[in-house]
């Protein structure tokens, strides 16, 4: 196997190249051991995302599979994973800032530091474009509008900004239908597929929550009630003014779920199997813009690539878990550059060669290594996070 090098993939990234993508193919086992079933994904109206493929040139008709994790799905988890080692190969990163007075009194599970490697439409969120740098909007300064301008075609402010933006696509459809509806397709696509389930029908589970006490009867809330901690609960006897709820509704009593609250059984598969790809066609697609040369083009493409091979090992390189139920192993895996089977050995040094590389011709790199740019919600997203969730504290009862 030959080891995958920087100039491997400069030569794929540059402006006449011929490969097609680098290929990276893991079959996954439960960490139950084959055949232990896991969670699939589950989509709007209690459903799995069902499909038939087929599993090889030569089969004689299509499996049926179910998608244990999207492409969508994956994406978010590479960022996650790049978030995670940031600090590690210097991704750059802009955080918007909730530790202020106007949100100590968020609940504990939200974020008070959102990285942009988590925003929901990266370089296009909106989280940018409602956000202050220096008590001033952030679109209007130079780092803002650079990367609110940018596209595929001029894309100097994402590699400095939003290398991932370049690796899993954008869509710039915030900004009103007279500015600009930039798009960009990914150049990175994973997903996990498993391949042959044991059954084709629906077939749902329900919960039970046990209670030694077996505590029954309903119980009466009033509208305030729930502003502090349940507190003044009463049990009824029969209609009563206030809402009349089953005393599971403030976590007493044990539950059969109805049939209506069933979820998705978990399902067993003959195989999982994993594919990632990094097509260069698409990101030969990335220019720097006006005033830069092909060769900083084709330095700005293998920084991004690097970062995305580096995204995976570090997302899924090892035992992974992507929910509840769903635990995985790599069982085997490979990965190929056209029909060259590569081995990537450290991704971490890798981006770091690409990055000094890129450095040396030119690139913008401004974001890389550098602190993060912090923004503070601007008034109206102050106020719908504050709506969304309210200081019960200081609310009227």
């Amino acid at each position: 196997m030959t080891p995958l090098t920087l100039s491997m993939l400069r030569v794929a990234c540059d402006e006449d190249a011929t490969e097609g993508a680098i290929v990276l193919d893991a079959v996954l086992e439960p960490v139950g051991g084959h055949g232990t079933p896991v969670n699939p994904a589950i989509y709007a109206g209690g459903r799995y995302q069902h499909d038939r493929r087929w599993e090889s040139s030569d089969a004689p008709e299509p499996t049926p599979v179910i998608v244990i994790d999207n492409v969508p799905s994956q994406a978010n988890r590479l960022e996650a994973a790049l978030e995670a080692t940031a600090d590690e190969v210097g991704v750059p990163r802009l955080v918007l800032d909730l530790t202020g007075e106007d949100f100590a009194h968020l609940p504990p599970h939200l974020p008070r530091n959102l990285s942009s490697l988590r925003w929901p439409h990266r370089n296009a969120d909106a989280y940018l474009r409602d956000a202050l740098v220096d008590d001033e909007a952030f679109v209007k300064s130079s780092v803002g509008r650079s990367i609110i301008d940018a596209t595929a075609d001029s894309s100097g402010a994402l590699v400095a900004w939003f290398p991932q933006a370049l690796l899993y696509g954008f869509w710039q459809s915030h900004l009103g239908s007279k500015r600009t509806q930039a798009k960009h397709a990914r150049a990175w696509v994973s997903e996990i597929v498993g391949w042959g389930p044991a059954t084709d029908e629906l077939v749902t589970t329900a919960a039970m929550k046990g209670d030694p006490f077996n505590i029954i009867k309903e119980v009466g809330l009033a509208e305030h009630d729930r502003n502090d901690l349940i507190a003044g609960w009463e049990l009824q006897e029969g209609k009563s003014p206030t809402e009349d709820k089953k005393m599971s509704a403030i976590g007493h009593g044990q539950v059969i779920t109805k049939r209506q609250d069933e979820t998705l059984a978990p399902v067993s598969f003959q195989r999982i199997t994993q594919k990632a790809t990094l097509s260069f066609p698409q990101l030969r697609r990335v220019r720097l813009g006006d005033g830069y040369s092909d060769e900083q083009d084709a330095a700005a493409r293998t920084l991004i690539a690097a970062l995305g091979l580096h995204a995976h090992e570090s997302a899924f390189g090892r035992a992974f878990a992507l929910r509840s139920g769903t635990d995985l192993v790599v069982k085997e895996g490979g990965s190929r550059l056209d029909s060259t089977e590569v081995g990537i050995n450290d991704s971490a040094h890798l981006v770091q060669e690409a990055l000094e590389s890129a450095r040396a011709v030119g690139v913008p790199t401004e974001g890389w290594g550098a602190e993060p740019i912090h923004l503070t919600p601007n008034s109206d997203l102050t106020k719908a996070i504050n709506a969304t969730w309210p200081d019960l504290d200081r609310a009227e009862v």
